[in-house]
């Protein structure tokens, strides 16, 4: 049994806003629980790791949080009700626990100019050629923002890994990383309001410690799966984003953004404190 914990850590920094748009993730101090122990969580924003900046949990902007232990959902929305940049909750069952949260939908109008540099280098969906198309001088963008985080409580058991939630746009693992080894291959289901997307950008940042990034981009096939291996230790985020031309007299684009983060470790001992994530030490 590995008894190590994996505790992260979170310095607040001061992030101007630049040409990319940023992401918001769900990121837990700890990875490695034992039953009991409370969780503490974050939302952090970031655009590629390298910067992030922490955000307060406002429950009138967001549209529903959710724990899953076992065969339990649990509604965390209560624990939110306030407006504290971390939230923590006790974990009462043993196994894998999947925690989700969903922001509800928010605009952000730009110039077109800084609507163009938002969009992502590879533009899956084609978004730039329609706004340089247009003569249009301001976009209106609907975003809505869909966290995963999997942490593992005592033994790593369990199928919360590889529950589909159902959101509008979604990572949905296919293995367990907790129970696999270094090396092996892992995989996961890109779906667009429950259908497979094919040719998906996917970001896949590693964190190690030491604070280093190993950042890499993959794409998904035509059933809309991705697959990467477990080649280093540390935390694991996966982000997608999915944008869409849409008739609605509030927004004149829609994106969805979609986030899935996990630890991998194959050591024995772990050290308590880590700081050396590069996440601070302000905890």
């Amino acid at each position: 049994m590995k008894r190590f914990r994996l505790l992260l850590s979170i310095t607040l920094v001061s992030v101007s806003i630049g040409a990319k748009a940023q992401n918001e993730f769900l990121l837990p101090e700890k990875f490695y629980l034992q039953k009991g122990d409370k969780l503490p969580m974050h939302i952090i924003a970031s655009d590629d790791f390298t910067k992030q900046t922490e955000i307060k949990f406002q429950q009138d902007k967001i549209q529903s949080v959710f724990m899953y232990e076992g065969k339990k959902k649990i509604d965390l929305s209560n624990v939110v009700s306030g407006a504290d940049s971390i939230v923590s909750y006790p974990i009462n069952e043993d196994g894998l626990t999947l925690i989700s949260m969903t922001t509800k939908p928010a605009a952000n109008e730009m110039s077109r100019s800084k609507f163009l540099r938002s969009l992502d280098a590879d533009d899956p969906d084609n978004i730039a050629d329609k706004v340089k198309n247009s003569n249009q001088l301001f976009y209106k963008e609907r975003y809505t923002y869909y966290m995963k985080t999997l942490v593992q409580v005592g033994e790593p058991g369990g199928k919360a890994f590889d529950k589909p939630l159902h959101d509008d746009y979604e990572i949905i693992l296919k293995e367990n990383p907790y129970k696999f080894n270094y090396g092996d291959d892992i995989s996961a289901q890109i779906n667009f309001k429950g259908k497979p997307v094919s040719a998906a950008v996917v970001m896949l940042y590693i964190k190690t410690a030491g604070g280093n990034l190993f950042p890499q981009k993959l794409s998904s096939d035509a059933s809309g799966m991705i697959y990467f291996k477990l080649s280093r230790e540390g935390v694991y985020i996966l982000s997608s984003r999915h944008s869409a031309q849409i008739k609605d007299k509030d927004a004149d684009f829609e994106s969805w953004h979609t986030s899935y983060i996990f630890a991998f470790s194959s050591s024995n001992e772990m050290p308590n404190t880590y700081r050396e994530f590069g996440f601070g030490n302000k905890h």
